[in-house]
């Protein structure tokens, strides 16, 4: 009898606040076709539903028919593992509670997993990528946001609510720059997320008198993109930024570590880009916060999944654990 189960697929969806990543993935982490569509254009979860099942249609036909998908696998902000809903989401259209996995279900007749988006990053890194065969590490995406999924004893860490791991919005600057987003004050993400890079370099343009290329670049234009330009043509302000930044995330990681012990601390997004601009002060004060039974224990690697295919495939990694339940 031949072994069907090297033919299965998995379908990996990702959906961000601007646009919805999806694909069909083989076992060994290979998206074999992708597209994506819009999600901020669609005012009810209903309409955007409809799209991607067209569009998704296609791609199955594409791979062979439904009867080679195993399940679907969805990374969403504020998704819950447990309940399959995401829940009250800032940067989607949909607001409240939407029971996506139930949705995607009903439509698509296959079984469907979800969980947010950092948690489905840390699922993809271990099943594909640098964190195979680790037991304990947290992976930290530097995005838009700061997203975290931590990994403990093999298992991800989702909480008693399904909510476990945010520790971007962990406060490392008591009563410090305002999120607007949660309107706290003084969390991670205020400050290590490329939207934080760039109120960095406005507050220390403002702050301070001295020469750089960001001053030629109008506020409403200004993004980690030109900080990184202009930091790697030796603009000092520019490196001042990836310094700040690196020891903000430096001090959290060093938190991090002391809470759960990991072998690594994977670092996956944009920010990542610039290289030891940013690596080198985290790794320094990672290190200078740490006790000392920490010190030098903790290796700090960049993602090994392809950005283009990560989404998808940290999505896809959640399907091939679903236990088929419309068999």
């Amino acid at each position: 009898m031949a072994n069907t189960s090297l033919q299965q697929l998995v379908i990996g969806i990702d959906i961000g606040g601007t646009g919805t990543k999806f694909g069909i993935v083989d076992r060994d982490g290979n998206v074999l076709f992708s597209s994506e569509i819009s999600t901020k254009k669609h005012a009810t979860v209903e309409s955007f539903i409809d799209e991607l099942h067209g569009a998704l249609g296609e791609l199955i036909q594409k791979a062979g028919g439904t009867g080679r998908i195993k399940g679907i696998g969805v990374g969403a902000p504020n998704g819950n593992y447990y309940t399959g809903t995401i829940e009250y989401a800032p940067n989607l259209p949909w607001k409240g509670i939407i029971p996506l996995a139930k949705l995607l279900e009903d439509k698509f007749q296959l079984p469907t997993s979800l969980t947010n988006d950092a948690n489905a990053a840390a699922i993809g890194e271990m099943t594909y990528g640098a964190a195979q065969g680790m037991k304990d590490f947290i992976m930290i995406t530097l995005g838009t946001g700061v997203g975290s999924g931590i990994v403990a004893n093999g298992q991800l860490i989702y909480g008693h609510d399904g909510f476990a791991g945010e520790l971007g919005h962990t406060i490392i600057i008591p009563d410090g720059r305002l999120h607007p987003g949660t309107n706290k004050h003084g969390s991670l993400e205020s400050y290590a997320s490329a939207t934080g890079v760039r109120y960095t370099a406005l507050e220390l343009l403002e702050k301070t008198t001295e020469d750089s290329l960001l001053r030629k670049v109008p506020p409403a234009e200004m993004d980690s993109k030109k900080v990184y330009e202009a930091a790697i043509q030796g603009d000092k302000l520019a490196r001042d930024i990836y310094e700040f930044t690196g020891r903000i995330l430096g001090i959290a990681l060093a938190n991090a570590v002391m809470f759960s012990s990991p072998e690594a601390i994977i670092l996956f997004g944009g920010l990542t880009k610039a290289g030891d601009l940013i690596l080198k002060p985290t790794r320094e004060h990672m290190e200078a916060n740490l006790i000392q039974i920490f010190q030098n224990k903790v290796k700090i690697l960049i993602s090994h999944l392809k950005e283009s295919d990560a989404a998808i495939l940290g999505a896809s990694a959640l399907a091939w654990d679903i236990k088929t339940q419309l068999a």
